[in-house]
C-alpha cells in the first residue's frame, strides 16, 4: 500500500507493514525522468534552451526561474560538486530518519552552477570543509529493503562509472539500505536518492 504526499511533511505509508516514512518524495510524469534516471545511477538538471540564457536550475521545474522562458529540458549533470554549507543533525523524530542520526544535512553547489539541498555520506563532521569537492551517489530508499535489490543500484552505478559517469551505488542494511528500480507512487515505493560524498 502507498500513501502519496499530498505536499510537503505528508507522510508516506509504504509497503505490506503500513510503515509511516517521510523520506520518499513524490513522483509525478513530470519528474519521472529525474527519479528514471536516479535509479540508474544518474543526476540530471533541467536547462534552459532560451536564447541569451541558458542557465541551469535545480530543483526541476517547467520553466526557466531566470528568465521564465518554458523551452527549458534535461540534461545530465557532471555529478561533481562543491560543499556550501551543511549541518549535523542529531535529532529527527520523523520515520525513518530516527535511525540514520547522526546524519550531515547540506547544500552544495553543482559543478554546472545550480545550488541542490542534500546529505554529505562517508566524512566525519571533523573533516568537512566548505569547498571541499564532492560526487555523487545514490542511496535507494523504499518499502521493500533488501540486500539483493540494493546491490541492483550499485550494479547500475558501477555501469555508469565505467562507461564515464561518477556516480557509485550504496547498498546497505537498516535504514541506509535499499532497493532499486523504481518511483514513488509505483508498486514498491522505491527510489533512488542522490546524496554526496568526499571525491
Amino acid at each position: 500500500m502507498v500513501t502519496r504526499r499530498c505536499g510537503g511533511g505528508v507522510p508516506v505509508t509504504a509497503g505490506a507493514g503500513g510503515a509511516v516514512r517521510f523520506d520518499l518524495p513524490e513522483a509525478d510524469d513530470f519528474t519521472r525522468p529525474y527519479w528514471d534516471a536516479a535509479a540508474e545511477g544518474r543526476l540530471l538538471l533541467r536547462r534552459c534552451r532560451a536564447e541569451g540564457c541558458g542557465a541551469a536550475h535545480h530543483y526541476p521545474r517547467e520553466f526557466c526561474p531566470y528568465c521564465w522562458s518554458e523551452d527549458v529540458g534535461w540534461e545530465r549533470a557532471t555529478g561533481r560538486a562543491t560543499l556550501y554549507t551543511w549541518s549535523v543533525v542529531h535529532r529527527n523524530d520523523l520515520p525513518p530518519f530516527g535511525g540514520r542520526v547522526p546524519y550531515i544535512a547540506a547544500v552544495v553547489d553543482l559543478a554546472e552552477g545550480p545550488r541542490m539541498m542534500t546529505e554529505i555520506t562517508d566524512c566525519a563532521e571533523s573533516e568537512l570543509r566548505i569547498g571541499m569537492p564532492l560526487v555523487v551517489h545514490f542511496r535507494a530508499v523504499g518499502a521493500a529493503s533488501t540486500a539483493s535489490a540494493a546491490s541492483a543500484v550499485g550494479a547500475a552505478s558501477t555501469a555508469n562509472t565505467a562507461s564515464g559517469g561518477v556516480a557509485r551505488g550504496e547498498a546497505g542494511g537498516g535504514a541506509r539500505g535499499g532497493t532499486a528500480g523504481g518511483v514513488p507512487g509505483g508498486g514498491g515505493a522505491v527510489v533512488a536518492v542522490p546524496v554526496f560524498r568526499p571525491a
